[in-house]
This record gives structure tokens, C-alpha cells and sequence, in this order.
């Protein structure tokens, strides 16, 4: 396992991140996963040994069971609480109350101490802003984060799933009041799934922000266990279809990828790990399982080297449309390169 900067802050995280979507299995969340608590020890044991020090959680998962069920493992395995780096995240609605939704500063403070009860812990090292909040003014959230970060209940923040100029605004206010800035992005990534290479990506390289992709196999799709025309009624994806891809597109990508891991001895996951991993930006890949095998599986995608031309055969099948102001961008920089200057 390799580790890298998590942007700009100084913390190092491993390459690869457990993720606890499939912990708990509470309402909506039984199609994803209904892991317990021998089976998550088995899988946070399982993530340690093989050298992850990141975990990722939520608030919304499972309404808060995920959260609970990772807290009693860190302490069942007596696990160094000072050598994990625990992230959750705020914004999903956790009861039927008006305000037990949002990016207010009373449901951000009320989620936050919630999720502390919870995972039995002092403070976060990192908490994510986990989408877009219409009825309240980014001031009033960064007011909110920040003093958070100043009370020591959070280490750093981060956002997801919002489009690129609402971060920069934030940023901005951020820095003008003198506030904790984010520091890291979380956000759908995998190789049916570029949209982030738009707009998104080039933000985070321009800030110096750490890049966490969330559904790196799009649900499972870029497992290799899809076929056309067949569905089984097993997995996750018949029953429930999200993130929303190409699949047409995606099962021509998928054959591209077999090709490359039948000639590596490896699995399709593997692959698609593999791509997200080398590209650029990326800092920690989520990876979310069921099994201890899955587990294995996926952290040996560390391994896999992919040469220039598979990455190239990989990065033409699933290119992104062309959309403006891209194609104009890229017409008029033809006379700005470097090249060219005299």
C-alpha cells in the first residue's frame, strides 16, 4: 500500500479507502449492503492488515448504524484511534423534523455530535459537506465548518457532489473571513463515469485539493460480473440501479477491460481500479465490499501497473463527449502554447 498527501494539509492517507456504505443495511440501504458487526470487524481488520489507515463513513448510511457498527469495531479490535484517519459527512435528512436536514448551522452541529455518540469518538479527522443545500447561504455553512474545526471537533473539511463554482465561491468566503478551508473533494469517479475530468478535476489540481472517487466501479458495474442481456436478480445493480451510467457504452468499455486483465492474469476489477488509481490527481480511492475476498481483491489493484498503450485502448473507449466551452477553450489555446512562444 502507498499513501499520499491528502492535498495541501500535511496528512498522509492511503492510496485505497474503506468505505462503509454496505455496513448496517437500514431501509433504502439493504440493496447496497447488510453487513453486522462480526462480518465489519472482519472487513475493518481486513483493511488494516493490508495497510489502509482511511476509512469513510456517513451520517445518512443506514441513518447512522453505519456509524455505529465502525465505531464498535475500531474498538472491539483495539484499533490505534491515532493512526486512522476516520472521515464522515452532513447533509442528508436524519429524522422527520424540518430542520434534521440541510447545511444549517444547527443540523451541521446536531450531525456532527450525533456522529461522534456514535463512532464513540472525540472529534473527526475529516467531515464532508455531502451535497448542495439551496435554503442555505454558503456563508452561513463555512461559518459553521470553521467553527467546528476551531472547537476540535473536526480536523478538516471536505466537500462532495457540488459543482465546481459553488466550491470556489465557498473557498473565497472562506478565505476572506480568515476560515478553515476545504481541503479535499469527494466525488463519483470510475471509467464509465469521467464526468469530473471537465471541471472538477482541473479545480482540484489548481487548489491543491485532494481527490477521493466514490463508486470507483459504478456500483459494481465495472466488476466484470455484468453481461449483456442478463440480469440475475443478485446484484446490487438489479436492484438498484445507481450511479446512473451508458450502459450500451459501458459494456464496449468492459470488453476492453477483460482483454487487458486476461493478459495480466487479473480480474476486471482490478483493471478498473487500477485506471482510477493512475490518474492524475486522484489521492484515495473508495472502495466499498461485502466479503474479506472482495477486500483482497480490490487492494491487490495496487499492484497492477497498466502500460501507456492499455491505458490509452482504456481512455478511448470510455472518452468523454466533447461539450463547450471545452472545444472552444481547446481551439483557442492552439496559439498560446509554449511551443509557440518566440
Amino acid at each position: 500500500m502507498k499513501y499520499n498527501l491528502f492535498g495541501n494539509t500535511g496528512l498522509v492517507v492511503s492510496e485505497l479507502c474503506l468505505g462503509t456504505m454496505t455496513f448496517g443495511g437500514e431501509g433504502m440501504w439493504k440493496a447496497i449492503g447488510m453487513l453486522q458487526q462480526e462480518e465489519v470487524n472482519q472487513l475493518v481488520k481486513g483493511a488494516v492488515d493490508a495497510g489502509i489507515n482511511f476509512i469513510d463513513t456517513a451520517n445518512i448510511y443506514s441513518y447512522g448504524e453505519s456509524e455505529r457498527l465502525l465505531g464498535n469495531a475500531v474498538r472491539e479490535l483495539g484499533l490505534d484511534r491515532n493512526e486512522l484517519v476516520i472521515a464522515s459527512k452532513v447533509r442528508g435528512r436524519m429524522g422527520e423534523g424540518q430542520n434534521n436536514t440541510g447545511l444549517s448551522r444547527l443540523h451541521i452541529f446536531q450531525s456532527v455530535d450525533a456522529s461522534l455518540h456514535r463512532l464513540q469518538m472525540d472529534h473527526l479527522d475529516i467531515l464532508y459537506v455531502h451535497g448542495v443545500d439551496p435554503l442555505t447561504p454558503v456563508e452561513q455553512t463555512m461559518r459553521a465548518l470553521n467553527d467546528l474545526v476551531v472547537a476540535g471537533k473536526v480536523r478538516y473539511i471536505a466537500v462532495c457532489n457540488w459543482p465546481a463554482w459553488m466550491v470556489m465561491k465557498a473557498q473565497g468566503v472562506a478565505r476572506q473571513n480568515g476560515w478553515h478551508v476545504f481541503e479535499g473533494l469527494q466525488y463519483f469517479y470510475s471509467v464509465g463515469g469521467r464526468d469530473i475530468e471537465r471541471e472538477i478535476l482541473p479545480m482540484a489540481k489548481d487548489q491543491n485539493l485532494a481527490v477521493m472517487p466514490w463508486s470507483p466501479l459504478a456500483g459494481g458495474f465495472f466488476s466484470g460480473k455484468y453481461k449483456r442481456d442478463e440480469a440475475t436478480g443478485q446484484n446490487r445493480r438489479d436492484n438498484f440501479d445507481f450511479p446512473p451510467i451508458n450502459k450500451d457504452k459501458g459494456y464496449e468499455i468492459i470488453d476492453v477491460l477483460r482483454e487487458i486483465s486476461e493478459a495480466h492474469q487479473t480480474t476486471v476489477a482490478q483493471v478498473s481500479l487500477a485506471w482510477v488509481r493512475l490518474q492524475q490527481g486522484v489521492t484515495s480511492t473508495i472502495i466499498g465490499v461485502k466479503t474479506v475476498q472482495q477486500l483482497l481483491d480490490n487492494c491487490a489493484s495496487v499492484n497492477l501497473e497498466l502500460s501507456a498503450d492499455e491505458l490509452i485502448r482504456i481512455n478511448t473507449a470510455s472518452a468523454l463527449s466533447i461539450e463547450y466551452p471545452g472545444w472552444m477553450v481547446d481551439r483557442q489555446m492552439a496559439d498560446r502554447t509554449l511551443n509557440q512562444v518566440k
